[in-house]
């Protein structure tokens, strides 16, 4: 199979996931809180399973690590999905919420998609052939830390690496600050220059999260490490990470290192 073929099946998959979210977006939902109190409902759910059911038919060898379910997880080949990034918005009936999926090969991701369904936006990626949305090359921005409209997403939630209170106050000498829910929304804004920074928190499942992020925005030019300032594997639970156009990506680090826990 070529990458390109990957990218293919990653792309059907990511048009189901968003027909899925919005045919329940609109409904009441019945949902419960994980043990790392985030937000989980029927919809993530019914999406992580069509994701393991494609993938058991097409690639036998592959494996699954999905945020709400997983399958075959040793594989060489893993498909890395958060099926619903940004539930806690979608339950809210807030439009901030995407599909995220990734095929890491070793740990790296090769392929990647996010799919915001809300706005019919498909970000995507091979590895070394760029990023683009809907077909259309996208390139992060060239802002530098304190420039006018160098903007940084900071994920607020349970976590035990980082102080994100002490670290938005410092922060916001340099940077506007916002919060929007998503990760993988806020890294899709920063491949295509709108935001500058993202600093993600998240361990367990962490990965699933961000796994096609950190590739889409490497291929559209930006960096991508954990907040220790170190790259990681995507297959596994990871250290939190910082996202940013690249410009500034070491003086962010040096920042958020003071908070780190």
């Amino acid at each position: 199979m070529t990458n390109q073929e990957y990218l293919d099946f990653a792309k059907s998959v990511a048009f189901y996931a968003g027909k899925t979210m919005l045919e329940h977006y609109q409904s009441h939902l019945d949902f419960h809180f994980k043990e790392d109190k985030t937000v989980v409902t029927r919809v993530d759910k019914e999406i992580n399973k069509y994701l393991i059911e494609r993938v058991k038919e097409r690639y036998k060898h592959h494996g699954v690590n999905g945020e709400e379910e997983t399958y075959n997880p040793d594989s060489e080949y893993t498909w890395v999905c958060d099926p619903l990034d940004g539930t806690g918005m979608y339950t809210n009936h807030i439009p901030v919420f995407v599909f995220s999926l990734a095929l890491v090969y070793c740990g790296e991701p090769i392929v990647g998609v996010v799919y915001n369904p809300v706005e019919d936006k498909l970000y995507s990626a091979i590895q070394n052939e760029g990023a683009y949305c809907n077909g259309e090359k996208i390139h992060v921005n060239q802002k530098r830390l304190g420039d006018l409209g160098y903007r940084t997403n900071v994920e607020i939630f349970h976590n035990t690496l980082i102080d994100e209170m002490l670290l938005i106050k410092e922060l916001k000498e340099c940077s506007k600050i916002s919060s929007i829910g998503s990760v993988a929304r806020s890294s899709m804004a920063i491949a295509t220059g709108d935001f500058s920074c993202d600093i993600f928190p998240g361990s367990k499942h962490g990965n699933c999260d961000i796994a096609a992020s950190s590739l889409i925005v490497k291929e559209a030019g930006g960096r991508v490490t954990n907040l220790y300032g170190e790259e990681q594997l995507y297959d596994k639970a990871i250290k939190g990470a910082i996202i940013t156009n690249g410009i500034s990506h070491s003086q962010v680090l040096d920042i958020v290192k003071k908070y780190t826990l």
